[in-house]
C-alpha cells in the first residue's frame, strides 16, 4: 500500500489500538494455517482454553447451517462432526465478532449476515482461482472489518455512504471519494496490525482496485468478487449477473468459468443460517 493512501487510513487505523488485542486463541489459529500437521484434539483443546469462545462454538456447531444428526456437546464431538476446516473457519467467525464492540446506530446482524456471505463466497473462487480456500475464508470474514473502525470514527459520514451505495458494490467508490480511503485498505492496516499473513494484507489493499494495484493479487480480486455476490444475493438478485455488471474485465482477466462458479456457489441461506447464534 502507498505512503498517501497510508497517511488516508491512519485516522481510521488508530482506532484499532482501542481495540481488545486479538485473543490468545484467534491468534494461534492464524498461525495454524501454516500447518499441516494440526490434529483434531489439538484444535478442540485450543478453543477450549476460551469459555466463552467454546459455547459460541458449541452453539454454532448445533445450528441449522451444519444440521448435526444429533446434538453436539463438547468441542470432541464439534471437531469430529465438523472435521479440521470447518471447526477452525467456526471458531474464527466467532472470535471475529467477539472483537468488535457494538456501535450505536449499525446494523450488526445485516453487516455480519453479509460477511459470513462474503467468506462462505471467498471459497469457491479461491478454489476456482488456486488460492487458498482456508485463507480465503479468513479473507472474507475480515474484509469488511473496515468499516466499523469507519463506523467507530466517522459515523456521520460512513452512515451517509451506506445510503448513498445503492448500487451493487458501489461503496468503495464513495467511500474514496468522500474519505480518501476505502474499507479494505484500512482492513489491511489492521490485518498489518494483528500480524496477519501477509498474503491476507497484500489482498485486502488490492481487493479495492484489484485490475490496477501491481503485483495483481488474485485472492484481491477473489475477495472483492466474493463480496459482490455476498451484496447480490442479500438483495436477491442474480449473482452472475452482478458479477458480469460490474467487473467485466477483471472476470474476462481471471477467465473465470461462470457456469463452474454457478454450480458450486453455497446456499446462501446456509452461508448466513449462524449469524444469529454467532452474535450471541
Amino acid at each position: 500500500m502507498n505512503a498517501v493512501v497510508t497517511s488516508r487510513t491512519d485516522r481510521f487505523v488508530q482506532q484499532a489500538c482501542a481495540l481488545p488485542a486479538m485473543p490468545e486463541v484467534a491468534n494461534k489459529l492464524l498461525r495454524s494455517f501454516d500447518r499441516d500437521d494440526l490434529s483434531l484434539h489439538e484444535l478442540a483443546g485450543l478453543i477450549g482454553r476460551d469459555q466463552t469462545l467454546s459455547a459460541r462454538v458449541l452453539r454454532l456447531a448445533n445450528s441449522a447451517r451444519y444440521s448435526p444428526s444429533r446434538s453436539v456437546t463438547s468441542l470432541n464431538e464439534a471437531a469430529m462432526t465438523l472435521g479440521t476446516r470447518t471447526l477452525r473457519d467456526l471458531a474464527l467467525s466467532a472470535c471475529m465478532v467477539g472483537m468488535f464492540p457494538s456501535i450505536p446506530g449499525f446494523d450488526r446482524l445485516a453487516f455480519w449476515r453479509t460477511t459470513l456471505a462474503t467468506a462462505a463466497y471467498a471459497q469457491p473462487l479461491a478454489r476456482l482461482l488456486n488460492e487458498d480456500e482456508d485463507a480465503a475464508y479468513l479473507g472474507g470474514l475480515m474484509l469488511r472489518t473496515g468499516q466499523l473502525l469507519m463506523m467507530m470514527v466517522d459515523p456521520d459520514m460512513t452512515q451517509r455512504i451506506g445510503r448513498l451505495s445503492l448500487e451493487i458494490d458501489s461503496r468503495i467508490s464513495f467511500e474514496h471519494s468522500l474519505l480518501g480511503c476505502a474499507h479494505p485498505e484500512i482492513t489491511a492496516e489492521l490485518a498489518r496490525h494483528w500480524r496477519f499473513p501477509n498474503t491476507l494484507v497484500t489482498a485486502f489493499g488490492a481487493a479495492s482496485h484489484p485490475m490496477e494495484i501491481r503485483p495483481f493479487s488474485r485472492m484481491g480480486a477473489a475477495l472483492r468478487l466474493a463480496g459482490v455476490i455476498a451484496e447480490a444475493r442479500e438483495r436477491e438478485l442474480d449473482p452472475i449477473e452482478a458479477l458480469q455488471s460490474t467487473h467485466p474485465d477483471l472476470i474476462q482477466h481471471l477467465k473465470l468459468d461462470l457456469d463452474w462458479l454457478q454450480a458450486h456457489l453455497p446456499d446462501h441461506r446456509l452461508a448466513v443460517a449462524s449469524v444469529d447464534d454467532l452474535m450471541h
